[in-house]
């Protein structure tokens, strides 16, 4: 699979497209002000607590206060409060040793919000979900921070190796390598990009994450909440941190800083890789060139066609969203069985492509096409598992019910992707209704006797070819332009235009100067 990422830079953000095999599967925009981003550190103070929800809300410095769930507080809550608080009061130049710090007992999981939140103290967020519609943004206290190969988690000693590396060779070398390079009261994970590298390399990236601790503790330091204490990386650079891989053959961008920012991450990171990224400054937006804003403009809309004449429906509801099959055109036999399966198993890739690239989160429910044996619906449970394998989402399929729907559960990190595809009616100018006949018929003759009056004649009217057909309806002697030319005493001349919207009409003199009203 050929992976390009597309960046394109503009005056109020950055766009990101991530195409796999020249279709697009995600797209991420960066506003230029953006703020409290998935993964920030905030220093907030706790406001109110709620014992009804085991929560608390926490001023992050965001118009509504963020939420905190007793289960997003992490078993060494206490550990961090202690810490937060030493390092906004150390005193000493050389700041906090983390190595002799002595960790607290962990919480208990069934515990109560005001047993550690209690005196409304300040402490160490991270951001685990945007600010989303009328909500503000979702606190973690399980402080992490993402590396290329490792992940660190303060305050423990544990060491874990992704499951996605599937040999158990590989996975007791990684683990023996991170114990015996790993710091103390740091946890590391061990990501799936680690697989086949070497001491050096996972000590490198390990290293600077243990440094960007060291700048967490000094940003604490004398600090005032509500206050930022570390932003992620920006969008590109986390993108790529966590998809880069032998996959990628192309890294275009439009920006000159952006430009020599990612190909020093790159070099970073992979070295090997740098020749993949190009500058592009051809003249024409890099998404038209690369084909991105027609992929956009088809795939956000209400209906998704598919190539083999098939389509999908995608609706929203407040508690869920709602996905309808269609079989259109489609057919490849006369077994009706196997049309429904061929129509299914096409609909659930572009289904899986669609969840990740508009970001749908919660529950989805998807309405396909009927069919009778078992062993089918099996078999497009299965499909639908593999097309969503690709998301890095947490996500869940549950198999076809008896009433024939299927269940996805999947997890949303950031407002979910809406790009309107539909532009203003240019006949009702969006309000979705134009004038009445009648009412457009008293206003065409009021204007007309009002041209008349200032001295006009021999006019023409031009009206389009519906209205043409109404206002010569029973022609000649009981045709609403007849009764016109005789209440007026006048010659009106009547005229059709296909290009003419249904309820626009004009009156041009005899010399076909058109007479402004």
């Amino acid at each position: 699979m050929n992976k390009e990422l597309i960046i394109n830079s503009a005056p109020q953000g950055v766009e990101i497209a991530l195409l796999e095999d020249r279709k697009l599967v995600e797209l991420h925009s960066e506003k230029t002000d953006a703020r409290f981003a998935v993964g920030d550190l905030y220093l907030g103070k706790v406001k109110k607590l709620i014992p009804g929800l085991n929560a608390a809300f926490v001023d992050v410095g965001f118009e509504k206060d963020a939420f905190l769930h007793y289960t997003d507080l992490s078993p060494y809550a206490r550990s961090l409060l202690k810490f937060t608080s030493q390092c906004i009061n150390e005193k000493s130049e050389q700041g906090l040793d983390f190595s002799n710090f002595s960790i607290e007992p962990e919480i208990v999981k069934t515990g109560k919000i005001n047993e550690v939140l209690g005196g409304k103290p300040n402490i160490l967020v991270q951001i685990l979900k945007e600010p989303i519609a009328a909500k503000g943004p979702r606190l973690s206290c399980e402080i992490s921070l993402p590396g290329r190969f490792v992940v660190i988690t303060p305050f423990n000693n544990i060491v874990a190796v992704s499951r996605k590396i599937h040999s158990a060779e590989e996975r007791k070398r990684l683990q023996r390598i991170i114990e015996a390079i790993k710091p103390k009261n740091f946890g590391v994970i061990v990501r799936t990009a680690a697989e086949g590298k070497n001491t050096a390399e996972l000590h490198e990236d390990l290293s600077s994450l243990v440094e960007m601790w060291k700048v967490i503790q000094k940003n604490l330091k004398g600090a005032v909440a509500p206050s930022k204490i570390l932003s992620e990386q920006t969008k590109t650079t986390s993108i790529l941190r966590d998809l880069l891989n032998e996959d990628f053959n192309k890294i275009v961008v439009n920006d000159r800083s952006i430009f020599s920012d990612t190909k020093s991450y790159i070099q970073r990171i992979a070295p090997d890789k740098t020749e993949i990224v190009s500058f592009y400054n051809n003249g024409s937006p890099i998404f038209d060139a690369f084909g991105i804003t027609k992929q956009v403009k088809s795939s956000f809309g209400k209906t998704v066609n598919l190539s083999s004449g098939a389509y999908i429906i995608i609706e929203h509801t407040e508690a869920l969203h709602v996905i309808d099959v269609n079989s259109g055109y489609k057919s490849v036999g006369n077994n009706q069985e196997q049309n429904a399966l061929e129509t299914n198993l096409e609909a659930a890739d572009e289904i899986a492509r669609q969840l990740r690239l508009r970001d749908l989160g919660g529950i989805i429910v998807v309405d396909f096409i009927d069919m009778k044996f078992p062993e089918n619906k099996r078999k497009l449970m299965e499909k639908m598992d593999e097309f969503m394998a690709v998301d890095r989402a947490k996500h869940a399929v549950l198999p076809i019910s008896k009433f024939g729907l299927m269940q996805i559960t999947r997890q949303r990190m950031k407002p979910e992707v809406n790009i309107n595809t539909q532009e203003v009616c240019p006949t009702c100018n969006g309000t979705g209704k134009i004038s009445s006949t009648l009412i457009l018929e008293d206003e065409i003759e009021k204007n007309l006797s009002y041209v008349i009056t200032h001295k006009h004649s021999n006019l023409k009217l031009i009206v389009h070819p519906i209205m043409y057909a109404y206002l010569t309806k029973g022609w000649p002697w009981s045709s609403k332009i007849a009764h016109w030319r005789k209440k007026l005493k006048q010659k009106i001349k009547l005229e059709q235009d296909t290009s003419y919207h249904l309820t626009e009409y004009r009156f041009f003199d005899p010399q076909d100067e058109e007479i402004k009203l």
